[in-house]
């Protein structure tokens, strides 16, 4: 009888040369499908909680805040798991977490407390903060270096199908459950009444999630001696930012900060924005439906993108599609109508590339030391906490969404440059 080696012995190699482990793949682009979605689906409980709890646009970007947060703290922890316990394993133990975070949603329902809310988010940000950590630099590692950059923007392109299928059915189970009532001329116990009950469409949904990651999570386990792993298990768990001392990928790591931050500020602007009088004067639960079409951007591009990543350096992907953000964006900020709407959703199109040719340009060379890199990169992710925060704060003080875009263009800027200057391949390899 034949006996299949390659799918029962554990994988050779080691992320400097590439894991021989085709197979793993399809945990790794699962994983990507589930923690984009997931993440998605809170540019549709922004407005959900802003109906509920009359929030203005800055406190209704803690939603973001609460979950980008995980990233600062959890990173580097989330790192120094993979070094001890390797990469399934530690995945098993974020989809866990993830799990955790699903499930408190539903004290966070019962007790109709935007704060608790906030607290389900965080945990289950934390949960992803560890599966991403594990996920960037094993695809990365799952195959022969050269194509590193097409790989990973090729598995980016399954996590932005998550994130265009989630907001598309998330805007039905959760924008769709609104009522007609104004929660800001109610108060007292029909307040608190009204947002439990209005709260359950968000539980429902949340609920589903748990159960589907529970299942994920004891597919992975089964897998957690696939790989023969050999990490750098040198230095303290801060043993990692000695990392940045290596310019390229210390810029690297701010422009994941800058990104991050930019691309979560325009997808939570996206349902207000739309239902502008001077835009396209949506509903909520329409403008819902439209936030597939910027992640749906993103999906297409990154398939594109991993085609030409094979053919044109990174650096220069990468100025090109930062230019073309940029564009895109002086338009929508400087017109009115349908123009003004699409232009904004079109964002996700050049946004298709970025994070993984940024990953990929700061990671060059790490070798062994990659867990690490992914971790401190990780921690970077912080952006999605403070820039829409940022951007929620500038639209309230300037009384216009369109004048908060300036803060997503400068980060685009930067990135943009960044671009340029990464545009030359390294051929270092880590001590």
């Amino acid at each position: 009888m034949h006996v299949d080696t390659k799918s029962t012995a554990a994988a050779g190699g080691d992320a400097s040369h590439g894991y021989d482990a085709p197979d793993l793949r399809v945990f790794v682009f699962a994983l990507f499908f589930i923690f984009g979605g997931i993440t998605s689906l809170n540019d549709i409980i922004i407005p959900k909680m802003k109906e509920l709890f009359t929030l203005d646009h800055a406190t209704a970007m803690l939603v973001q805040s609460a979950f980008f947060l995980a990233y600062a703290l959890f990173s580097i922890p989330a790192a120094a798991i993979v070094r001890k316990a390797g990469y399934m394993r530690t995945a098993s133990i974020g989809l866990v977490t993830m799990t955790a975070g699903c499930l408190l949603f539903i004290p966070a329902a019962g007790q109709a407390s935007f704060g608790m809310f906030l607290f389900a988010l965080f945990v289950l940000g934390a949960g992803i903060t560890v599966v991403q950590v594990v996920a960037n630099p094993l695809i990365s590692a799952l195959g022969h270096p050269k194509s590193a950059s097409s790989r990973l923007t090729f598995a980016q392109a399954f996590n932005s199908l998550g994130t265009t299928i989630f907001p598309y059915v998330g805007s039905a189970l959760i924008l769709g459950g609104l009522a007609t009532v104004d929660s800001s001329t109610i108060t007292g116990a029909a307040l608190d009444a009204y947002r439990t009950e209005s709260s359950r469409t968000v539980v429902h949904t949340y609920i589903g999630l748990a159960i589907a990651l529970l299942i994920v999570a004891a597919v992975v386990w089964t897998r957690r001696n696939r790989l023969n792993e050999e990490q750098d298990q040198t230095g303290s768990i801060f043993h990692a930012f000695t990392l940045l001392k290596r310019p390229r990928f210390a810029m690297g790591t701010a422009c994941i900060f800058l990104y991050v931050g930019a691309e979560v500020a325009v997808g939570s602007l996206i349902v207000n924005y739309l239902m502008q009088p001077s835009v396209m004067g949506l509903s909520d639960v329409a403008a819902g439906k439209h936030v597939p079409f910027y992640w749906g951007g993103a999906l297409v591009g990154r398939f594109i993108g991993a085609y030409v990543l094979n053919k044109v350096s990174p650096g220069k992907v990468l100025a090109g599609v930062a230019t073309g953000t940029l564009a895109l964006i002086l338009i929508s900020a400087n017109t009115e109508g349908a123009l003004s709407g699409w232009a904004l959703l079109a964002i996700g199109l050049m946004n298709a590339v970025m994070f993984p040719t940024i990953f990929s340009l700061a990671s060059e060379g790490l070798g062994k030391r990659a867990a690490e890199g992914s971790g401190v990169i990780a921690t970077a992710i912080v952006g999605g906490a403070i820039i829409p925060y940022l951007t929620g704060m500038l639209a309230d003080k300037s009384g216009s969404l369109h004048f908060a875009l300036l803060l997503p263009a400068i980060c685009y800027a930067l990135i943009l440059a960044y671009g340029l200057y990464a545009r030359k391949p390294v051929v270092e390899v880590a001590a």
